[in-house]
């Protein structure tokens, strides 16, 4: 089995890679490859997209690099299993407001705004461990259960038309939108690489997740 985590100059590639790596050499499930590569891409059993930075540069990036046509081809056409995490979660909306309207890949029915806490105590970005609290089941989630903590950094969130498809969220003065889902596509909006054992845990289901 082979997972591909693309590189488009917009993620912090090396410990989700060490992370990535680490599980799948002990749980036997195969190459984990940073990749640049369609062909890669193309091939892998699982696909990865990490994500720092703004929204729109981000955007331009993906659209860009030569992984794109490919990635949208195994994962709208064939189905392979998607991670996005931080900004690679959120490109998977609709529309992205982050400076200047930006579209999406329209895999989740959602728009990127600005936390705005009503608690004028809450700073922005949102960062460090917040605890998670489950909205819906989903097979990356086995083992892990409301209260288990990830570590965010962000200051744009989610929302969603369509609460079915938010499997998490956590509380920042509001409901901050935390795991996405949708068909074989899932999204983090906090990094599972920097998340302990309960991100390990998500990577572990990740890589087991064979829908």
């Amino acid at each position: 089995m082979l997972t591909a985590i693309i590189d488009y100059e917009s993620g912090n590639l090396h410990s989700a890679n060490k992370a990535f790596e680490r599980v799948a050499r002990e749980i036997g499930e195969g190459e984990v490859v940073v990749t640049t590569r369609a062909e890669d891409v193309a091939r892998a059993d699982h696909i990865v997209l990490p994500g720092d930075g703004a929204f729109p540069a981000c955007a331009a990036a993906l659209r860009n690099s030569g992984c794109f046509e490919a990635m949208v081809e195994a994962v709208e056409t064939r189905g392979r299993p998607f991670m996005g995490i931080c900004v690679g979660m959120q490109l998977m909306a609709r529309t992205g407001h982050e400076y200047t309207e930006t579209d999406g890949l329209g895999w989740i029915d959602g728009e990127i705004l600005r936390i705005v806490p009503t608690d004028p105590a809450l700073k922005v970005p949102h960062m460090g461990w917040n605890d998670l609290v489950i909205d819906h089941p989903h097979p990356v989630l086995d083992g892990v259960e409301s209260g288990d903590h990830a570590y965010f950094v962000h200051s744009y969130q989610m929302r969603l038309a369509d609460l079915t498809q938010r499997v998490a969220h956590v509380n920042y003065g509001e409901d901050v939108t935390a795991i996405v889902a949708s068909e074989t596509r899932i999204g983090l909006q906090f990094h599972p690489e920097k998340s302990g054992p309960t991100g390990l845990k998500m990577i572990e289901n990740f890589l087991r997740w064979k829908p």
